[in-house]
């Protein structure tokens, strides 16, 4: 068993955008593990519906 290690996860969010307003896109997370517990979030990214990825920090959580 390896002691740290990169685990990618993937998972329906509930975002808000401007332009498209609530929609449920999949939210990619690639985390830093160490003896199989989460250490920090290296990167998180989504997929547009026309197959784009795009970075989180693009639309917030709140309304």
């Amino acid at each position: 068993m390896k002691l740290i290690y990169i685990k990618r996860s993937t998972r329906r969010e509930r975002r808000y955008t401007k332009k498209m307003g609530m929609f449920s896109p999949k939210v990619t997370y690639i985390k830093k593990m160490v003896l199989g517990l989460p250490i920090r979030t290296l990167h998180k990214y989504r997929e547009t519906y026309y197959g784009r990825v795009k970075d989180c920090h693009e639309c917030s959580l709140a309304r």
